[in-house]
Order: structure tokens, then C-alpha cells, then sequence
């Protein structure tokens, strides 16, 4: 009727005596048609369960997250351990130079075993890069890292492409250096102390007697310059921050604490010789430090520009 108005009502408010209610909780919002229209206390219901299952759902999926990033780490290892294994039957039994050193012809030192590329060619003769000498054999950089580090290193396939010839274009510097998140002790020297005194990576696929069979393993470690009095691994460490990357070093987990007073529980894992992938725990490890001359003693002292202390399985020194 023309001039007449005509009012529509809402259909979540009611007015009653005492004035205007708020929305009825058993009356029916329509979402679209009315055959899918359902009260507030259902759509209530709906977001607690949801919340619940959230709940329940999000520590599996991480564990299996975990879990896969433990595969992963495995094979990768596994694959280490095959590409040199290959090299060696390719150049007369023997592994490639170890590429964690510093220095140059008599002035050369041994370095942390994390070291991918190195600062310099200790000779002529050998390569300051891994991936000079295993790159036809492990094509993908990813193979030389560990999965459940905090990140992957951003420059890290790029590097390992390069090899010696390798240059940051963060910074200014020709032919910069890249240590990754995975211990490689083949031909390396490190300091036991002890009876044993030395550690040596093995030299072959057939190296016995004083050298070890220990190929590759997860970085676990105390007291290095990055993280002073603190824990470091590639392994996520509980209650563990995160060691940011830098244009020298790939990211790591670090949590504090100190080796006398209780060691981080964290499970790791290494690869041998023969291309079996052994697990193992921080209670069962021994202690290595970087070594200050290329025949294995004195390591390097605590305190500033430490290399501290890098766990290796006991089974490996054995």
C-alpha cells in the first residue's frame, strides 16, 4: 500500500516484556537455505569440538614431522656414506682430503668438521670444498644437510655448485668459507685426550686399526664461540633457542646448560664405513676437540674463538 511502511523482523531478537532480548540460542540462524540453518549453541558445539581435535591432531602431526625429518636425516647420511664410498672405488680405495682445515702449505691447522667449504686450499694439490670432489657423486646439496636444523642454509645448493670457486654475494669478501650442520671425519684428526689421545677418520672404505669408522654425524657440541656455555646441535634441543645463521654458518639449535650438570636429550645419528646409520644419545658419546696442528695436538684451549667440544658416538672410538 502505497506510503505505508512495512517493518520486517529479525529473527535472533525478540522484544518481551522488559524490552529487547538478545539472540535466542535455540532459534535457528539460516546460512543460506533453511535447510541448513542451525541454532548458536550447535555452531558453539561445532568450534569446541573442532578446538578439541586441534588439540589432539597438532602434537601427532609435529611428531610425525619429526619423525620424517629422522628418516630423512638417515638416508641422508646413508647417501653420504655411499658418495664417498663411490669415490673411493673410483680413486684407489681412498677417501677424498678431509676440508676442514685452515691455512695454508706448513702454516695449516685442522678446523671444525662441519666445514663444507673451506677459507683456503691448504695446498695447491687439494680442494677447500667438499663438493669438488663428491659433487658427481651427490648432485643435491640437501643430501650434505641436516633436515631438522632450523633452516636450511640459504646459499646452500648455489655453494655447493660453486665448490673452490665459491664467493658470497652477501658480503665483500672473495671466496668465502661454509660450514653446514653435519660432522665428516673422513681422513680428519681431532683430540680425544686420553689413552686414545687422537681421533682419526678413516682413510678408506678398508681403513682399520687406529682409525675409525665414522663417516658423518649430526652435530652435537658444547661451549663453540657461537654459542658459548651452551649446547649446539642440528638436532632440535628441548627448551633449545635457535643460533641464526650467518653468511659463514648455517643456523643450529642451542640450549644452555653444562656438561657436568646434565647433557641435552636429544636423539642423534651417524653413519659408518660399511653404510650402516647407527642412533645413539648424548650418554653415549665421547668428547673430540679441533686440533691445533695437523698431527693432532694441542686442541684448541677454551675460552675466546673456542672450536669447543664435538660429541662423536663412543662406539666410534672404540
Amino acid at each position: 500500500m502505497e506510503g505505508k511502511k512495512i517493518g520486517k523482523r529479525c529473527p535472533s531478537i525478540s522484544v518481551r516484556a522488559g524490552g529487547v532480548k538478545g539472540p535466542d540460542p535455540t532459534r535457528r540462524v539460516a546460512w543460506g537455505d533453511s535447510e541448513r540453518a542451525f541454532t548458536l549453541v550447535e555452531l558453539l558445539t561445532v568450534i569446541s569440538i573442532t578446538s578439541v581435535l586441534l588439540a589432539i591432531l597438532l602434537p601427532a602431526l609435529n611428531g610425525v614431522r619429526r619423525q620424517a625429518a629422522a628418516l630423512t636425516g638417515m638416508r641422508n647420511q646413508r647417501e653420504v656414506a655411499n658418495g664417498v664410498n663411490l669415490f673411493a672405488a673410483d680413486h684407489g680405495d681412498l677417501y677424498p682430503p678431509s676440508v676442514a682445515t685452515i691455512g695454508f702449505e706448513s702454516t695449516w691447522r685442522w678446523y671444525d668438521p662441519t666445514v663444507l667449504t673451506g677459507n683456503h686450499k691448504r695446498s695447491p694439490q687439494i680442494h677447500r670444498s667438499m663438493s669438488a670432489y663428491l659433487r658427481p657423486y651427490l648432485a643435491d646439496a640437501r643430501t650434505v644437510f641436516c633436515p631438522s636444523a632450523p633452516k636450511q642454509y640459504k646459499y646452500l645448493q648455489q655453494s655447493w655448485d660453486a665448490g673452490d670457486d665459491w664467493d658470497n654475494p652477501d658480503n665483500d669478501m672473495p671466496l668465502d668459507p661454509v660450514h653446514g650442520t653435519y660432522c665428516f671425519y673422513w681422513n680428519y684428526i681431532g683430540y680425544l685426550g686420553g689413552p686414545r689421545e687422537l681421533f682419526r677418520g678413516p682413510r678408506g672404505p678398508a681403513s682399520g686399526g687406529l682409525h675409525s669408522q665414522l663417516l658423518v654425524s649430526d652435530y652435537f657440541g658444547y661451549g663453540h664461540w657461537r654459542t658459548p656455555e651452551a649446547f649446539a646441535s642440528c638436532e632440535k634441543l628441548p627448551g633449545g633457542d635457535i643460533a641464526e645463521e650467518t653468511w659463514l654458518v648455517s643456523a643450529l639449535w642451542s640450549a644452555g646448560g653444562t656438561p657436568e650438570a646434565a647433557m641435552p636429550q636429544v636423539k642423534l645419528r651417524a653413519a659408518f664405513t660399511d653404510g650402516h646409520v647407527e642412533t645413539y644419545y648424548p650418554n653415549e658419546v665421547s668428547a673430540m676437540r679441533v686440533s691445533m696442528t695437523p698431527e693432532g695436538t694441542p686442541p684448541y684451549p677454551d675460552g675466546g674463538g673456542s672450536r669447543g667440544i664435538f660429541y662423536i658416538p663412543r662406539s666410534a672410538v672404540r
